[in-house]
């Protein structure tokens, strides 16, 4: 007892059904992700003073881009598991059961918010910025999703947060272990594991904070935010990836995801710099939508002449039209009668 209080332990399922519609966590994971970096990037925008529903109508584009993304990216860097012997090449479609790359989801839902931004006239860096925190704390819900799939995990350890992975039985497919249950609480062999989610999961949330603080601090602008955003994570990302024991392609020793860590903090960083020489941050008038209603085109209100108009207003129209009759039937020689009107 002592040993299990010790450790997390894991969930026994990650998919439920309800009668024949499955219902799994990673999903919603991803779902509350995407709404939480949309509700806050929407508050964001609308405070550096953009049109207001922006960012819902940008994340029309960006959202489904972004998932095609990341699946791509999980395909191309682990072909091996769709595509060698022994293997169902449409599996590769089977997003449902886990498999998305941040990067990929980043770089093709970078293409749909592009498409968006130039639809409504603002710029995308800016838009990057203002969404950026919302979107690395999506990333740190969409890690409880790996701990319901309990994968991503790292190697054995005896340290007090170790998390207990146990086995899980799936009768109708064995060799989807993902949609299995733990009976009987079996565990793994290496079990406990470093809670590899977890760590990134507390680091995601790290870098959402550091964000906020020095976007206020500072007043970043031009990108520089969300550059800030990729440096962070990416440090992070490095040194969690090494820990990790999933399978996973290396190059030159390295697993791809920290090659591609250190490829983007580097970009990140001299982006960064480079972005700062652009001067402050971006206008609150060029984040308006090119749609949004501009001054010109507010309706004004007709000031009604009958009812609303004061009288003295009433009385100077008038004025011309009692002092004309006046001054056709007074003789010219006799101005000053004009006076006694």
């Amino acid at each position: 007892m002592s040993a299990y209080l010790a450790t997390i332990p894991s969930p026994d399922q990650g998919v439920w059904h309800l009668g024949p519609i499955p219902v799994r966590a990673y999903a919603l994971c991803i779902i509350a992700g995407i709404i939480v970096a949309i509700w806050w990037g929407e508050r964001r925008w609308a405070a550096r003073g953009g049109t207001k529903g922006t960012v819902i109508d940008m994340a029309v584009y960006a959202v489904p881009f972004g998932l095609v993304g990341g699946r791509l990216y999980h395909v191309i860097t682990d072909p091996e598991l769709y595509f060698t012997e022994g293997k169902n090449p449409w599996n590769a479609f089977a997003i449902w059961d886990g498999g998305l790359g941040i990067w990929g989801a980043i770089a093709l839902g970078a293409v749909g918010a592009l498409i968006a931004c130039r639809r409504k006239g603002v710029p995308l860096p800016a838009m990057a910025d203002a969404i950026a925190p919302g979107i690395v704390v999506a990333q740190a819900i969409g890690r409880i999703g790996n701990y319901f799939n309990q994968e991503l995990y790292g190697a054995h350890t005896d340290l007090p947060w170790g998390l207990e992975v146990y086995q899980r039985f799936n009768p109708e497919d064995p060799d989807n272990l993902l949609n299995g249950v733990a009976t009987g609480h079996i565990p793994l062999p290496e079990s406990p594991v470093h809670p590899t989610f977890l760590y990134e999961l507390l680091w995601n949330l790290l870098v959402a904070l550091l964000v906020v603080w020095a976007d206020r601090k500072f007043k970043l602008g031009h990108g520089r935010v969300f550059a800030l955003y990729v440096a962070g994570y990416t440090v992070g990302r490095g040194w969690i990836e090494m820990m990790r024991t999933d399978t996973a392609n290396h190059i030159l020793g390295l697993r791809v995801n920290v090659w591609t860590s250190i490829l983007l903090f580097v970009a990140a960083v001299v982006y960064f710099v480079l972005a700062g020489k652009r001067g402050p941050r971006e206008l609150p008038e060029t984040l308006r939508s090119k749609d949004a209603p501009g001054p010109e085109e507010t309706p004004v209100a007709e000031e009604p002449a009958s009812e609303e108009e004061p009288e003295h207003a009433k009385v100077a129209a008038e004025a011309p039209a009692l002092e004309k009759p006046a001054s056709e039937d007074t003789p010219a020689e006799e101005p000053k009668k004009t006076d006694e009107s």
